[in-house]
């Protein structure tokens, strides 16, 4: 009667001494993005306004490249497992090729920044605004997918403290730089947004130098940049098979808070400003769900790898657990301290900070309706990459925010004039059928272990 107790106390020790460094890793580099915020919010409302929308973008776009830097984690896992070393040294050398490849490929789009973001609509200084951020960010993306790639090759080895060091040792650089450029100190000309976007090109710089190297010293017998230059394709086909699906489901979920900003963004800059309070406040609570998914995604992988369908199941069980009480605590959060989340973000001597922080404060409400439906896609999404089933759950997830999120927010909030908080009402409503959709995508899976590798194909 004590060994089911027992073994599902081990399963969550070892969860969470696997996921709390990536859950810090993941807070650490959101802090990253907070800090954008906050201090821009600090500067000016405007400036904050056209940053929030850049970033939206620019994530948008770096997860869509990211899908093959997190492709190589379940295949790492799952390798590390089998103790083939030449697998895990293949699919490394070819996240890096693809991360790079789809930089380059990205790199005159961002360029394009202001004329993208007239296209969408918004008033010209706004564009502008937003349009530089993404120029600048533009030099930060190939640096962001080699920093994202080497990330998911030492998680998968579970060497995850050495990422939570890094990612925090980027978030203290990242408040020294955004001090010194955005507000001009110690002799440097004062940038303002520009300097956030500068900043966050030299952080990502810093980190990704600072993992490839420790991955040099550290997995010197795996040789992972050995022949570096030479293109493996049956190793880039596989990555790219497993990724691109990643990349597109992620690119889906964060496109749907970018429309909502652009959706915000028609409306007004107060606004939009108060959009990217309640989305930071939101984020911080969705990193936690998606370090703890990621360690899950490397625990389904070593599963996946000795084709252990029971401890998959009590391990997948044991994720959703804690995670959902997570979910429970950030609602009552939401709930009772919305107003003192909002004044974080803002300097109570703006005019506009009183006006921003009232819709701030409604937009947190409507973030606590999607807090359990989001753990809980997130999380079926981490353990049905462990199966290395990417594909269909792209497809759920996209049909779910594209196909009945954004529709049901620019109805509720342009057509029936419910105004930001009927844009946030879609997102509830995406993020519900999402979860649910991919909860039963998870269960049907469960067997594909005990069938060949073909989870990516669906």
């Amino acid at each position: 009667m004590t060994a089911a107790p027992l073994s599902y106390r081990r399963d969550v020790s070892r969860l969470l001494e696997l996921g709390l460094p990536l859950i810090g890793s993941q807070l650490a580099q959101l802090s990253i993005g907070i800090t954008d915020v906050v201090m821009l919010g600090w500067y000016d409302i405007g400036a904050l306004a056209a940053g929030v929308l850049g970033q939206s973008i620019f994530f948008a776009i770096l997860l869509l490249g990211a899908g093959f830097a997190f492709a190589v984690m379940p295949i790492v896992a799952t390798a590390a497992t089998e103790g083939d070393t030449t697998a895990l040294r293949r699919a490394t050398r070819m996240g890096l090729w693809l991360s790079v490849g789809f930089s380059l490929l990205i790199l005159p789009v961002l360029l394009m920044g202001p004329t993208l973001f007239r296209l969408m609509g918004q008033a010209p200084d706004l564009a502008d605004g937003a349009g530089l951020y993404l120029q600048i960010g533009a030099f930060g993306m190939a640096p962001a997918l080699v920093l994202l790639t080497m990330r998911s090759t030492l998680a998968g080895v579970e060497r995850t403290k050495i990422v939570l060091l890094v990612t925090v040792a980027s978030a203290v650089l990242n408040v020294g730089l955004n001090w010194v450029l955005i507000f001009g100190r110690f002799g440097v000309p004062e940038l303002g947004l520009a300097g956030s976007a500068l900043a966050s090109v030299l952080v990502n710089l810093f980190g990704a130098i600072a993992l490839v190297f420790y991955a040099q010293k550290v997995l010197a017998a795996e040789q992972l940049f050995v022949r570096l230059w030479r293109i493996d394709w049956e190793a880039l086909v596989k990555v790219a098979r497993l990724g691109f699906p990643i990349g597109l489901t992620y690119l889906s979920e964060v496109g749907l808070f970018a429309a909502a900003a652009v959706m915000v963004g028609w409306i007004g800059e107060v606004e939009l400003a108060a959009h990217g309070v309640a989305l930071q406040a939101a984020s911080v609570t969705f990193m936690f769900h998606l370090g703890l998914s990621q360690a899950a995604t490397i625990r389904a992988g070593n599963a996946y790898g000795r084709r252990d369908r029971f401890g998959f199941v009590r391990g997948a069980m044991t994720a959703f657990g804690l995670s959902g009480v997570f979910a429970v605590l950030t609602v009552l959060i939401f709930v009772l301290l919305p107003r003192p989340i909002a004044w974080i973000f803002l300097d109570s001597a703006d005019p506009l900070a009183p006006a921003v922080v009232e819709m701030a404060v409604i937009l947190i409400f409507m973030a606590a309706l999607f807090q359990v439906a989001d753990a809980a896609q997130v999380m079926a999404l981490g353990l049905l990459r462990g199966l290395h089933d990417t594909a269909v759950p792209m497809w759920l997830a996209a049909g779910s925010y594209w196909g009945l999120g954004i529709p049901a927010s620019y109805v509720l909030g342009s057509v029936l004039g419910y105004g930001a908080v009927g844009i946030w009402a879609g997102l509830v409503v995406g993020l519900g059928f999402a979860g649910a959709l991919l909860l039963l995508r998870l269960r049907g899976r469960v067997g594909a272990m005990d069938e060949p590798d073909r989870g990516a194909a669906g």
